[in-house]
């Protein structure tokens, strides 16, 4: 169960991350999200802490600083850095 709760408060970190920025991460839909949620959990916990509410094990504000972070820097360089060139 509490890989099951992990993967739902990912999902949801993900989708407000999005959400905010009005940004997509590369990958689109729920495994977007998914992704953005979970990497930026743990870029959030490594440089923010663990403080604050937490849900199986994630703290939840800086989960959703951290996904914020990865999914305007992520969009970011999609969008100037990998531009086809025809």
């Amino acid at each position: 169960m509490h890989a099951i709760a992990v993967i739902i408060v990912g999902i949801i970190i993900g989708a407000i991350a999005g959400a905010l920025t009005s940004r997509r991460f590369p990958v689109g839909g729920w495994i977007g999200n998914l992704i953005s949620g979970l990497l930026g959990s743990w870029i959030g916990q490594s440089l923010f802490g663990d403080w604050g509410p937490e849900f199986a094990d994630i703290a939840i504000f800086p989960s959703i600083i951290g996904a914020l972070l990865l999914v305007v820097v992520t969009s970011i360089i999609m969008s100037t850095g990998f531009k086809r060139q025809y």
